[in-house]
């Protein structure tokens, strides 16, 4: 992102990317190829300014993100600790010690069975163990019942 000067004389004005309009301001920014107004160029999930609060922003499946909220959502990398593969941004994900997984990849090391949004679990020299086989614990032979309790509603957002 750069945040420059409009030059004086005879360049052509700017279309702002965000609203439309003629830039028209003293200053913009041009970022992923495009021109914006400061006040245009937001975060997707917390609205923030993006000129306001630093001079990069993160572009990933047509969201534009403060560095916060890319964190947040898709981690350093953007990519799931278990299996590596990109997590695309509308996909709902899982988090542990900072590490961000797929649904479908975050599971006990042992059994399998996929862990849910209110499920407890230990994280263990980077692995993920549910209740019934964590290191240290009773290991039972086989599980009396799903861990898939808690569905996770179509319905939500993730930001």
């Amino acid at each position: 992102m750069v945040n420059s000067q409009v030059p004086g004389g005879g360049a052509p004005p700017r279309s702002c990317a965000g609203c439309g309009g003629r830039i028209a301001d003293r200053f913009l920014l041009f970022s992923m190829e495009r021109y914006w107004h400061t006040r245009c160029l937001k975060c997707s999930c917390c609205q923030a300014q993006l000129g306001e609060i630093g001079t990069t922003c993160y572009s990933k499946g047509g969201m534009i993100l403060c560095r916060s909220d890319y964190i947040r959502l898709f981690g350093n990398t953007g990519a799931c600790s278990a299996c590596g593969q990109s997590i695309p941004p509308s996909e709902m994900v899982m988090r542990a010690q900072g590490n961000v997984y797929h649904l479908k990849c975050f599971s006990c090391a042992t059994c399998r069975n996929r862990l849910m949004p209110g499920d407890r679990f230990h994280y263990v020299n980077g692995a993920i163990f549910c209740e019934h086989d964590r290191p240290g614990g009773p290991m039972l032979s086989s599980h009396l019942q799903p861990l898939q309790s808690n569905p996770v509603l179509p319905d939500q957002k993730v930001c």
